[in-house]
This record gives C-alpha cells, sequence and structure tokens, in this order.
C-alpha cells in the first residue's frame, strides 16, 4: 500500500504484486471498493479477449456476459436467456481458471447437462479442462479477511 493524496489507484507491478495507492483516512470499505473494481476491469478485458476466441470455436453465442461476487459457484449459466455469470474472484486466480470457467458456461449452451456430450464437447474444445478444473478447486473461493 502507498500514501497518495492525489486520485486512489490501483496498478499492477511486475506479474504478481499489486500495488493500491489511497490516502491514509481511506476506509476499509472504500479500499476494498477500488480494488474489487480493479479486478472487475481486468476481469472485463480478459473476458473480451476470449469470449472472441471461444464463442467462435463453440459456435455459440451468449447474450449476456456478467460477473459478480459469488459465494459458491465460479459461474452460472442461464441457458433460455443465453446470460452467463462469473465469479468476480476468478480475478484472483490463474487466468487459464477464468478461460476454463467460461468455457464451461459457454458449452452449457449445446448442452445444459454435465453427461457425456458436455464432457466430449469440453474434451473436444478444451482437453485439458480437467487440469484446469483441479487447480481451481484446490484454490479456495475467495479471501475473506484481507488486512489493509
Amino acid at each position: 500500500m502507498v500514501e497518495t493524496t492525489g486520485r486512489h489507484l490501483v496498478s499492477l507491478k511486475g506479474v504478481s504484486k499489486l500495488v493500491i495507492a489511497v490516502s491514509t483516512d481511506t476506509s476499509t470499505e472504500n479500499r476494498l471498493k477500488l480494488l474489487n473494481g480493479f479486478y472487475r476491469l481486468e476481469m472485463q478485458q480478459r473476458i473480451l479477449y476470449l469470449l472472441e476466441i471461444w464463442q467462435k470455436r463453440l459456435g455459440v453465442e451468449a447474450n449476456y456476459i456478467g460477473i459478480k461476487k459469488m459465494k459458491t459457484k465460479w459461474g452460472s449459466c442461464n441457458i433460455q436467456a443465453k446470460r452467463i455469470w462469473l465469479n468476480l474472484e476468478l480475478a484472483k486466480k490463474p487466468p487459464e481458471c477464468l478461460e476454463y470457467i467460461l468455457v464451461h458456461e459457454l458449452t452449457h449452451l449445446l448442452e445444459r447437462h454435465h453427461n457425456e456430450r458436455f464432457r466430449a464437447i469440453m474434451d473436444k474444445q478444451m482437453p485439458n479442462w480437467r487440469e484446469h478444473r483441479n487447480l481451481l478447486n484446490s484454490l479456495p473461493l475467495a479471501y475473506e479477511d484481507w488486512q489493509y
């Protein structure tokens, strides 16, 4: 954390360090809002890039992709509305985890259930999806007790 009298901001230093620049009297709640805003923007940019690739590859198109904090899921898909929600916590995970969840949810637009057909589509389109799933499942969903 860096103290600033100017505009608050979050920046990436190197590949794995975040720098939060805020004034000393900024509340923990506002620091968290700033950080979540940074994660949301980073994730939106990655999603746009991945959507271009995966919608074309799978031959599907989602009507809406949203990001929200979820307590128990990495993603969800409303098949009728073609609406996908992704957990904001994916922004804190390795990039292949976000890609796996996005592909998983897009695949539901082709097959509703986690059945043999679903697994066959995933195997064909993303052969290493099980490795990504196992990595993601080995990580905590979220860190709730951050110190600022």
